[in-house]
């Protein structure tokens, strides 16, 4: 058991025995004296014979949270072999090693943390707690402890690099060798900067979930080993990262892991399944919590996607945020990934608000950098001093260049030299994923305990600011 000087209010209690405790006992803290935690150790040794060992490699080792970011968190019960199936293949891609000091960002009762734990146990690595993640009192760790590694999300990098660049804290990160990403994909701007600040490290990137034990697939984006920290060839291999027809690349399965996409009829995505050792046994407190195919022990990630020649892993986005706009589909994830390109947006939560022509309809709530400033001008009307402008016009502009919806409007209209006027609304209508309205957010997302958006709670501040924040269509 680990814990910190702030949860010892019971300590006297096992300096007595009056309390069962574990072999050993650990404090963390600024002051405490390593020659009295050793006699502390010795003190509250206890009589291993009185113990049983049980052999249970199927039987549940932990009980993990999902994040909530799309709804009410659940329990998921997870296999002692899950666990270290794991986390061996963390060590095998990631890397982990004897010689790494590893800070541990991301809380242990989530699966992330957990598995990254176990993993350093079993190399032997050096661990690095701090109480939960805050930017400087993590930027202050790495740097007193030499951190060589540490996983993160989306949020924590970006706050991170921020800071950073800001404090211009070059000097902190030089120990830095191995980053884990999860809980959502780098936007290409996060990713230079990234480069920037941590330059000798491998930035790797993770696709999974709590009910599969952590991650499914591995990518590697950065290597500075193989890169030569030339930033051409990130933006380069960054870009070529989202496919023509929808989606991000989150790499190949890990060895344990087999992968299953089941095509939705008339689509070119389909329904991610997966099964093995890492799937979740179920949900805590339900008798049947697993969402098994009927055509055999495939799991339902609840996820959309493809695989495309070379084994990858295509991610469009979760089934069960899909808008449903004038009978389209539309994965919030796809949009968020184009506009994060823009140079102006900071970061950006795509949402589908009540619309009585629609049904639905796409809404881009925006944080924007510094420096940047929302008009509403159109395109035509900025003048060439106003670089630095951003408008509803300018950024559904940059969704068609970026060909949100893309290839199959190109295909009809050359197929079509001569379209009449029927057929030009079908061109129009392929347009659908862009946003028809962008609100300005000017305070930080709602965030779970690991980062993610609360999609949720974004939707229900959206409907209730509707008016006062909605930039003219």
């Amino acid at each position: 058991m680990i814990v910190t000087d702030e949860c010892c209010t019971w300590l006297s209690d096992l300096r007595n025995g009056t309390m069962f405790c574990p072999r050993w006992h650990v404090s963390v803290g600024f002051h405490y004296s390593t020659s009295n935690g050793i006699q502390e150790c010795e003190r509250l040794s206890i009589n291993l014979q009185s113990i049983k060992y049980c052999w249970a490699p199927d039987n549940v080792v932990i009980i993990c949270f999902t994040s909530g970011s799309t709804g009410k968190p659940k329990g998921v019960a997870i296999s002692h072999a899950s666990l270290i199936m794991q986390s061996l293949a963390k060590i095998a891609i990631v890397g982990y090693a004897e010689d790494d000091v590893y800070l541990h960002t991301a809380p242990l009762c989530h699966i992330g943390g957990i598995s990254s734990c176990i993993s350093m146990l079993m190399v032997g690595g050096c661990h690095v707690l701090i109480p939960k993640f805050e930017v400087k009192m993590a930027l202050k760790a790495i740097e007193e402890n030499h951190v060589t590694s540490f996983i993160t999300v989306p949020a924590m990098l970006a706050s991170l690099v921020s800071t950073m660049r800001n404090n211009k804290s070059r000097n902190l990160v030089e120990s830095v060798k191995k980053i884990l990403n999860g809980g959502g994909s780098l936007s290409l701007q996060l990713v230079e900067d990234s480069v920037r600040c941590f330059h000798r490290a491998k930035l790797l990137s993770a696709y999974g979930m709590t009910e599969t034990c952590s991650s499914l697939t591995f990518i590697t984006v950065y290597d500075p080993a193989i890169n030569n920290r030339h930033l051409k060839k990130i933006r380069g291999t960054v870009s070529n990262s989202v496919h023509p027809i929808g989606g991000i690349c989150v790499g190949k399965p890990a060895p344990h892991v087999e992968l299953l996409v089941i095509k939705e009829e008339l689509s070119h995505v389909g329904r991610i399944m997966t099964r093995g050792l890492h799937v979740m046994i179920g949900y805590w407190g339900q008798i049947s919590g697993l969402e098994i195919d009927s055509s055999g022990d495939w799991f339902d990630t609840g996820d959309s996607g493809h695989i495309d020649a070379h084994g990858n892993l295509w991610l469009v986005g979760r089934r069960n945020c899909r808008i449903k706009s004038g009978g389209e589909n539309v994965y919030p994830e796809e949009v968020e990934v184009v506009l994060s390109q823009h140079p102006g947006i900071l970061a950006v939560v795509v949402i589908g608000l009540p619309d009585a022509h629609l049904g639905e309809m796409v809404v881009a709530c925006v944080q924007i950098r510094d420096n940047w400033i929302w008009t509403d001008l159109n395109v035509g009307e900025l003048q060439s001093n106003m670089e630095r402008h951003l408008s509803t016009g300018m950024l559904k502009e940059f969704c068609r260049h970026k060909s949100l919806t893309g290839s199959l409007s190109v295909s009809l209209f050359f197929h079509s030299p001569s379209p009449c006027s029927k057929q030009i609304r079908k061109l129009k209508s392929l347009w659908f994923k862009i946003p028809r309205a962008f609100m300005i957010w000017r305070k930080p997302f709602p965030l779970t305990s690991t980062g993610k958006v609360k999609r949720d709670q974004v939707k229900a501040e959206a409907i209730s600011h509707l008016q006062p924040f909605f930039s003219n269509l």
